[in-house]
């Protein structure tokens, strides 16, 4: 199944418009966790993402995008949200 990746434009932006919209709440970390101080950006749980799509339209820096259509210089990023949930 493929599934959506937040990509570097959202370091250090960390909008959460996309959590607000997200059906299932696989982006994480959310503002009120103790982990969204600390973390340079959002994650997308590949394993709870249901590839629904609403989550793009919504971030303001356009950092996430289907897997297939993630940028060859940004592939690194399906890994990092991936291990972020390990």
């Amino acid at each position: 199944m493929m599934t959506h990746i937040i990509a570097e434009p959202c370091i250090g932006t960390k909008d959460t418009a996309c959590v607000d919209v997200c059906p299932v709440d696989c982006i994480h970390p959310v503002q009120d966790s103790d982990k969204f101080v600390d973390s340079e950006m959002l994650y997308i749980d590949p394993d709870t993402c249901i590839d629904c799509g609403l989550c793009v339209d919504e971030c303001p820096v356009q950092a996430i995008f289907p897997e297939e259509d993630l940028p060859d210089e940004w592939h690194k990023y399906i890994q990092l949200n991936a291990d972020h949930f390990e």
